[in-house]
Parts: structure tokens; sequence; C-alpha cells
């Protein structure tokens, strides 16, 4: 039997994570060209220069699989009990989320790297949640 206040939990987290990264990764699947000039133009003035343009496309497939993952991990999770797949989504969308800070801090966007502490600690929250039993 499943603790009911743990399964509302991991299917919010889930369905929260899952929502997020669909959304974000499917904006620059049908925005390419427009999110990839501000992308570029965002990573002008740092090391990523040069690489810009592949880092743009590996953040779009990350955020895509972390958003059908994570739907998937919901269903999983609601109809089968099992974790696993949600676990993987969670993965997916703390590895994006560490990339994104990651070209912030470098372009010096201090704010827009601090607004994604709390999407991180949700990742992070989403994690141990679907590591529990």
């Amino acid at each position: 039997m499943r603790d009911t206040g743990l399964f509302l939990a991991q299917g919010f987290v889930g369905a929260f994570l899952a929502v997020l990264f669909l959304q974000s990764g499917l904006d620059k699947v049908f925005d390419w060209s427009g999110n990839k000039a501000y992308i570029t133009g965002y990573l002008e003035k740092t090391p990523m220069r040069p690489v810009a343009g592949f880092l743009f496309f590996v953040i779009t497939v990350l955020e895509v699989l972390a958003g059908i993952t994570s739907a998937a991990g919901v269903l999983a999770t609601v109809l089968l009990g099992t974790t696993a797949l949600a676990m993987a989504g969670a993965f997916l969308s703390a590895s994006s989320i560490v990339g994104l800070f990651l070209g912030q801090r470098l372009a010096k966007d201090y704010a827009s790297a601090a607004a994604m502490v709390p999407y991180f600690l949700t990742t992070i929250v989403a994690l141990v949640l679907f590591g529990m039993r």
C-alpha cells in the first residue's frame, strides 16, 4: 500500500517538471532561429561563444527529453507504482538546470542564475521523493 502523501507529492512534482521542461524545450524547437539567436548573443562574451550553437542544440534536446521522461514517469508512478522513469526525468531536469545555470553565471547574469535556484531545489526534492519507497 502506498503512502497517499508521498504518492501525491511524487505525482505533482513529476507533473511540474514535465510542464516546465516540455514548454521550455518545445518553445526552443518551434522558435528555433529566434531562440538560437538569443542564446548566441547571450553567450557572446563568454568562453562558450564558439560552441553556443551546439550548446543550444544540447540544452534543447536535454529539456525535451527531461519533459517527456518526466511526463512518462508520472504515468508510470500513477499506473504502475514505479518511480524509476520519474527519477530519470528528474535527473535530466537537474542536469538541464545545471547547464543553464553555468551559462548564466558565465554570462554574468546573476539575477537570472539566482532565479534558477527554486527550479533546481524542486528537482532535488523530486530526486529525493522518487528515491523513496
